[in-house]
């Protein structure tokens, strides 16, 4: 329990109250061991940044909880790699010297617990090295727990869905070994990759209880639907397995058709659409892509009432 946790969060540095929010959320965590934060800003000024971080931990005292005074320390830093998200975070990675590492997003917010619970997770099954936790979507107004329904999430959990709540703001890691994949296009499904090869040496343990909270609607990655395309192309090669599961290939064949309608390229949507619906005719992406290709409704619109759900496409 008194392992050192080393946390990433990757910035822009264009939310400022956010990233201070993700940053105090961090810094409150309860945990014995010692944790130092590191903030990449990819893109932005690291000493605009770095001013914003000073004043945040001049104006805050931290509360000693039930293990005393926390040991907290947080550096600013510019993205040293390849630029974009991957390239942040291995940024970090490099940066840190802790037992563990541990990825924050800039927009999200760590719950109490949320450390504490998964190192403890990962004590208590030394072959693993690496956890995740459920997450609270919010939307709006709205707040929607995600849970696994699992304690352990394998390789094969991962092909055939998702799994969302298996989110990068949950990641807790041995240090050593696993790294971000600076190839991704844009930045795109770097996160599931790196699942994937995580659940490909040892299960992911699981901590089945919202510890994160994810707020959706407001990235802009959602809605880059070139760099999704090209994503998923991606995660196809590096990963030939999520074609061989019907269920897992069709979700991804249906989010091409969807990326596709919603650039406007019908011919392309149609043809996704159908590898959809042949691999898993129940596969319900394939009729939403199709009804944005027919300009039934607008891309955007299907999106925020899913993620008023607490889904995506």
């Amino acid at each position: 329990m008194n392992a050192s946790v080393g946390v990433v969060i990757p910035t822009r540095g264009h939310r400022p109250d956010q990233l201070r929010t993700a940053t105090l959320a961090v810094l409150g965590q309860d945990h014995p061991g010692p944790v130092e934060v590191v903030v990449v800003v990819d893109g932005g000024d690291p000493a605009w940044v770095a001013d914003q971080v000073a004043d945040l931990l001049a104006s805050r005292a931290l509360t000693p909880g039930r293990y005393g005074a926390p040991s907290r320390g947080v550096r600013v830093m510019a993205n040293r790699l390849t630029p974009g998200l991957p390239g942040a975070r291995n940024t970090g990675i490099a940066a840190l010297g802790t037992d563990l590492v541990a990825f924050c997003d800039d927009d999200d917010q760590w719950l109490p617990g949320k450390i504490e619970a998964q190192v403890a997770a990962l004590e208590a099954e030394p072959d693993a090295r690496f956890s995740s936790c459920a997450i609270e979507v919010e939307y709006g107004s709205r707040r929607i727990p995600r849970l696994a329904g699992t304690g352990r999430v394998t390789y094969r959990h991962l092909v055939r869905s998702r799994m969302v709540m298996v989110h990068s703001s949950t990641f807790l890691f041995r240090r050593g070994g696993l790294w971000v994949d600076e190839s991704a296009p844009g930045g795109q499904n770097e996160d599931w990759d790196l699942a994937l090869r995580a659940a490909a040496q040892h299960p992911i343990v699981h901590v089945d209880r919202p510890l994160v909270r994810v707020r959706w609607g407001g990235s802009s990655y959602v809605a880059r639907w070139a760099d999704r395309i090209a994503g998923l192309q991606w995660m196809l090669a590096r990963h030939p397995d999520l074609a061989v599961d019907p269920r897992g290939a069709a979700r991804v064949y249906g989010q091409l058709a969807f990326h596709h309608a919603a650039l406007g390229q019908r011919r392309e949507a149609g043809r996704w659409a159908w590898r959809a619906f042949t691999a898993r005719h129940g596969e319900p992406r394939a009729p939403i892509a199709l009804a944005v290709a027919a300009g039934l409704v607008p891309a955007r619109t299907l999106l925020s009432v899913l993620h008023h759900r607490g889904h995506g496409i």
